[in-house]
């Protein structure tokens, strides 16, 4: 069986995120066909168009990475309806210079995790937005809005509410299925 590297890409840079906690425990949950490494965004220096010519040592790592994986998995919080400014910029520094994006063709999903009981629903679909325009075809079925996230885990970072954990299990199935059939279409069509 083949196993998908998958980029886990954590919209928040809080020692005890939510979302970082949710990331290990999905690492921990998905099917062998999927191999997820989180893929950190903190020391990114901001996306700037006069560094395209000579990228910093730090782009080009994280453009490399994710050059080299065959999905991405983006888990993040809400911050004032959106994605945070972290975020935005990883997907800025990934998608450029123009006409060259990391993203372009390449299966994703997207998981908001919140302390409040939305569930990170408008960074969620600020998210997907960004995604159609960058050409990534991100999984519709199941939506993932994980809220009341301060009481789903433990003092050590383990996932400890059964149902959170059993909709994660589902979840990472059907990631695995989505990226299985968009990884064979996209390497059919490269190969034609």
């Amino acid at each position: 069986m083949k196993q998908n590297k998958i980029a886990v890409i954590v919209g928040s840079l809080r020692k005890e995120s939510f979302n970082r906690k949710m990331a290990r425990a999905l690492q921990a949950l998905a099917p062998e066909s999927l191999k997820l490494e989180i893929i950190e965004i903190g020391g990114l220096p901001l996306y700037n168009q006069d560094l395209d010519d000579d990228p910093p040592a730090a782009w080009v790592d994280f453009r490399e990475r994710l050059l080299k994986s065959d999905g991405f998995l983006f888990v993040t919080p809400e911050y004032n309806r959106s994605v945070p400014g972290v975020l935005k910029n990883a997907i800025d520094v990934g998608s450029r210079p123009y006409g060259n994006s990391v993203w372009n063709g390449k299966p994703g999903a997207v998981i908001s995790v919140s302390p409040g009981a939305m569930g990170g629903f408008g960074a969620n679909h600020h998210l997907r937005q960004s995604m159609v325009f960058l050409n990534v075809p991100t999984m519709q079925q199941p939506e993932a809005y994980i809220g009341n996230a301060a009481k789903l885990f433990d003092e050590n970072g383990s996932l400890t509410n059964d149902s959170t954990r059993e909709f994660a299990v589902k979840y990472m199935n059907a990631f695995a299925a989505w990226v299985e059939t968009n990884t064979s279409d996209r390497l059919e069509s490269e190969n034609a």
